[in-house]
């Protein structure tokens, strides 16, 4: 790549710093929701201030920063959002979702001035401040729709059986928000929800009772390395999750242990690559920058090596690993009858 290539090559990330705040502050103010709903003829930017209860002049500067990034169109002073843009970034059902990835990138660099002192230290930063896991739970809606449109199309078999109902157990399951939408998909499931976290706990168990589902769904605050009661379930499910246990070897033992026989262990998750060209991808420039936050707080994203190593390590069969459309992959491992 050339002097002049480059140059335009960095600028254009610079750009996209910039771009990824836009994008965030019209997620987290409802800007892009209101525009939406607005339809094509738009508003003016004072009009979707007033209607979104923000500061018109901060409005004014988004709506005509929105149109030099392309977000929007803003002519003749009315801002319309473009019909692409918005399914990308707010249909949180769909796998090419990417709201959630926007949001979670720039809550996640709020933490990142103790980065120089990490990278100095090598010590972790540790507790990250409820906003962050909020912004996780955002991310993590891509994955439920990942899950949904691709694993269970991979997966006929299991949802006949899940169909038919049974019990199954969603292991450091965050918000919930994949229980609920285990619940409205399979009507005569049980479901249950184990975390650690106690601000995840209430927010889950929040989530549960507004949608009606607490007779169905028990949100259990516990370790990961307790899941529930040998056989207790015919599922169990880790979602984004098993990468930042700290041993995922015994909490994969002790899930397989919650199985009864028959029972089925899936792990949803975005490893890393393996080969130094797939660093070299757009998908891989957004897994590096992920890993940075990772190891920032002292977890990190896994290679596919490393998943397969802890199932060996807990002493288990090799699962399957179904490489999905969207990139992530699904472990599967079912135990014998």
């Amino acid at each position: 790549m050339g002097h002049d290539d480059r140059f335009d090559d960095l600028i254009a990330s610079l750009g996209g710093f910039h771009r990824s705040w836009l994008i965030y502050l019209g997620l987290e103010l409802g800007l892009f929701s209101r525009l939406r709903s607005a339809g094509p003829g738009g508003l003016t930017p004072a009009e979707l201030a007033e209607s979104t209860g923000t500061h018109h002049e901060a409005v004014d500067v988004w709506a005509w920063a929105v149109d030099a990034h392309d977000l929007a169109t803003l002519e003749e002073g009315r801002l319309v959002l473009d019909d692409d843009v918005a399914v990308i970034l707010l249909d949180d059902e769909r796998a090419e979702f990417l709201g959630g990835q926007f949001i979670h990138a720039v809550v996640a660099s709020m933490d990142w001035g103790a980065m120089a002192d990490f990278f100095r230290t090598g010590t972790p930063i540790g507790e990250r401040p409820d906003r962050y896991r909020l912004a996780i739970e955002r991310l993590t809606r891509q994955d439920i729709a990942v899950f949904f449109q691709e694993a269970l199309a991979a997966l006929p078999q299991l949802v006949a059986d899940l169909s038919r109902g049974g019990r199954v157990v969603d292991i450091h399951c965050g918000g919930g928000r994949w229980l609920v939408a285990m619940a409205r998909r399979f009507p005569a499931l049980e479901l249950v929800g184990v975390e650690f976290e106690a601000d995840s706990v209430a927010r889950a168990r929040a989530t549960v009772a507004a949608e009606g589902l607490s007779d169905r769904i028990d949100i259990r605050q516990a370790d990961a390395t307790k899941p529930g009661g040998a056989g207790e379930f015919d599922l169990a499910y880790f979602q984004y999750a098993l990468h930042q246990l700290p041993d995922a070897p015994r909490v994969l033992g002790a899930a397989w242990a919650a199985l009864h026989p028959g029972g089925r262990l899936l792990a949803l998750d975005w490893p890393l690559p393996t080969e130094p060209d797939e660093f070299r991808t757009r998908h891989g420039e957004i897994i590096a920058g992920v890993q940075l936050d990772e190891i920032l707080q002292g977890t990190a994203l896994a290679s596919r090596t490393q998943f397969l190593d802890w199932f060996e390590n807990a002493g288990l069969p090799a699962p399957t690993s179904i490489d999905l459309p969207s990139g992530a992959v699904l472990f599967v491992l079912e135990r014998p009858d």
